[in-house]
């Protein structure tokens, strides 16, 4: 395999595993809890589209009605990226945080 192709495969793999971390449901009891997703500052929380990923949760954890206690910024995590080999990057990303409650 010619090392261009394996630089290649190398960053498809690490865009590949950045994209598998989405809107996950952190804190869960029987009335709501808590999902959180990530966002980029460019584009704000609001309008991620993993958004609609969490939103998507908190409605099948409910059933269908729930109201949003509070939101902001969450806990965000950093971590080493090598998409090319020999190199690291430094990746900071940054997390939304609903709190929500079952109607």
């Amino acid at each position: 395999m010619k090392a261009w192709s394996r630089s290649l495969l190398a960053i498809a793999a690490a865009l590949l595993a950045g994209c598998a971390d989405g809107a996950k449901l952190v804190q869960e009891h029987d009335r709501g809890g808590v999902v959180v997703y990530p966002f980029k500052r460019e584009q704000g929380a609001l309008l991620s589209s993993f958004r609609k990923d969490a939103l998507g949760l908190m409605r099948d954890k409910c059933g269908g009605g729930y109201s949003i206690v509070r939101e902001g910024e969450a806990k965000g995590r950093v971590r080493m990226a090598n998409p090319i080999e020999g190199a690291q990057d430094i990746v900071q990303e940054r997390r939304w945080g609903i709190q929500f409650q079952c109607k």
